[in-house]
């Protein structure tokens, strides 16, 4: 089974962006989604509206997730998926923080809550064919909150491997240079209370990286900060970071991540 996945930040949608706003944009969100054709994809940022204009715009996909204060409040790490591809055995989300399960929760000194969406997937073609999900922003102020709740995602993932033994997707926004204990824990270069996560990074195929957050310039000089990685019974077999202006238009502020996998 050879299939696409993308992380990719859609930028909340901000009044003071002007040209840059949503409503500009959510065209060209949804034709690079498109265009890329992924099984699934993780978003970051995305509001209850901006998730529904998407759910309208992309007839093959539906999504799932709920708002990071719980409910349909705040925002969304949502999932989205080919809804004639996959279907959902198991989903959920949790709150990184010392008490996961209270939506809108925080610690570490995160300045925002922040929530991983997570799903249990099965081929609907080929049910011997399960593998599951998971799509994380990492908070942008605090090294403890991203550090601490990289390690607190990276155990739940163990826990689900423990239970369910598939291979897994790790995809989100982690506001973490290459370089950062972040990405090198998750690399298994490197531990965080004493774990250390041991997962494949889909840019470890690239030779020349570049930046994924651009705020709308077009920069590609720099280091990501959005990435995917997955378990090693999953094949990287391509890597992309899609750089395009859609009609002139840049669909986010970030560049969306694809990588092309082999289960």
């Amino acid at each position: 089974m050879k299939f696409k996945v993308m992380s990719f930040n859609l930028r909340y949608n901000n009044a003071l962006d002007r040209k840059n706003g949503w409503w500009f944009r959510k065209e060209k969100v949804a034709k690079i989604i498109i265009d890329n054709d992924p099984l699934i994809v993780g978003t970051q940022e995305g509001l209850f509206f901006m998730l529904t204009d998407l759910d309208q715009l992309l007839d093959d996909y539906q999504y799932t997730g709920e708002g990071r204060e719980g409910g349909n409040i705040g925002e969304y790490s949502a999932i989205f998926y080919k809804k004639d591809e996959l279907e959902i055995i198991e989903n959920g989300q949790f709150w990184l923080s010392k008490t996961p399960k209270n939506p809108g929760s925080k610690s570490w000194w995160s300045s925002l809550p922040r929530i991983c969406t997570w799903v249990h997937f099965r081929s609907v073609t080929d049910i011997a064919n399960e593998f599951i999900c998971y799509n994380t922003h990492l908070d942008h102020w605090s090294r403890k909150a991203r550090e601490q709740g990289i390690l607190l995602i990276w155990k739940k993932m163990q826990n689900a491997f423990k239970q369910k033994g598939l291979p897994m997707i790790l995809m989100g926004d982690l506001n973490s240079k290459t370089n950062t204990e972040v990405v090198r824990f998750l690399r298994g270069n490197t531990k965080i209370g004493g774990f250390s996560a041991e997962l494949k990074d889909t840019y470890s195929i690239l030779e020349n990286i570049g930046a994924t957050f651009h705020y709308f310039s077009g920069k590609i000089q720099g280091e990501p900060i959005d990435y995917i990685f997955v378990t090693s019974d999953l094949k990287i077999m391509d890597t992309k970071i899609d750089r395009r202006k859609i009609d002139g238009v840049y669909p986010s502020d970030h560049y969306p991540v694809i990588g092309e996998l082999s289960l």
